[in-house]
């Protein structure tokens, strides 16, 4: 057993861009275990899973009380970020402890995940990260029960795109909630699922409109060129057979619904003025000081958002 230690400051400078999607490493004190050696502890650990020749890590928190078989999130953290990271900036834990599920937050190879046309090391070398996060589930399920009908997936930016390439080719997930993301792999052979879109409208990392983004990165690379929101929408109505969307309005936030067979959803919240966030997140000044990076909106939650929308789909 071994313990999650905080990370010390000079490596959050060295790393500072990891906040421009995600903000400064932390942990506290949590057990480090081997998928099926042990049953997943209360609380946070940490484990390892062999995928692709390789050892990939993923964090894991359990809420106290969970006793059948229980739903589980998967939650991918943005480029230059970590399931560490994740897990203290999108507020899921609290969210498991009031909804009784379990969440995971895998690590991407050098904090990124091959989306598709995106991203980083991942993307250059190709990496199996639909075959990662499978094989995750897996020796998840080797140590507690999951529901297999409530298996979800979300993501911020890079995680968002990743959850659309495994919204796009796994069977998995019941539903995939992709926030300031957009599509960037074939999504030909899709299986149905319901989908909600969270993207803010001044977004320009991952325009809304689509088309391509700013740059995130001081040498300009890691530019995203993909879809709009609407274009992504679009796509998965026609994926789940969906009628016509309807829209409405409070504040800043537009909902656009559409019903869809089996009793599916395609959702897009658009959060009117919110650049690339993670709406309710935790704000992070050092990315808005070194890539303009604006604090979150206030006008949605979309830890909170997402969860309620998740637990109105099964399989």
């Amino acid at each position: 057993m071994r313990s999650r230690r905080a990370r010390p400051v000079s490596f959050c400078l060295v790393a500072a861009l990891a906040a421009v999607l995600g903000g400064c490493l932390g942990g506290g004190g949590h057990a480090l275990g081997t998928p099926g050696a042990q049953s997943i502890p209360i609380g946070q650990s940490t484990q390892s899973v062999g995928s692709g020749g390789a050892s990939r890590t993923f964090h894991l928190y359990r809420p106290q009380g969970l006793t059948d078989a229980a739903p589980l999130v998967v939650m991918l953290h943005g480029g230059f970020g970590t399931g560490e990271q994740a897990e203290r900036a999108y507020h899921w834990d609290a969210e498991a402890d009031a909804g009784h599920f379990l969440v995971a937050y895998p690590d991407g190879l050098n904090r990124a995940w091959n989306a598709g046309t995106c991203c980083g090391e991942p993307q250059r070398v190709d990496a199996d990260d639909v075959g990662f996060i499978t094989t995750m589930v897996g020796a998840i399920e080797q140590q507690i029960p999951i529901d297999r009908a409530r298996v979800y997936v979300t993501g911020m930016s890079n995680g968002a795109m990743m959850a659309l390439r495994l919204g796009c080719q796994s069977d998995l997930f019941a539903a995939i909630a992709p926030v300031a993301g957009t599509l960037l792999t074939d999504c030909s052979r899709a299986r149905p699922a319901s989908v909600l879109q969270v993207h803010g409208t001044a977004d320009d990392r991952v325009p809304y409109d689509g088309g391509p983004g700013k740059a995130f990165t001081v040498n300009g690379t890691a530019r995203v060129d993909g879809p709009s929101a609407q274009s992504v929408n679009a796509t998965w109505r026609a994926i789940d057979a969906c009628g016509p969307p309807t829209s409405s309005t409070t504040g800043d936030v537009t909902t656009q619904i559409a019903g869809c067979a089996d009793g599916r959803t395609v959702e897009l919240i658009s959060v009117a003025g919110a650049g690339h966030q993670w709406p309710g997140g935790e704000p992070s000044p050092l990315a808005e000081k070194l890539a303009g990076i604006p604090a979150p909106s206030t006008a949605l939650n979309a830890t909170d958002t997402i969860w309620r929308f998740f637990a109105q789909h099964h399989r």
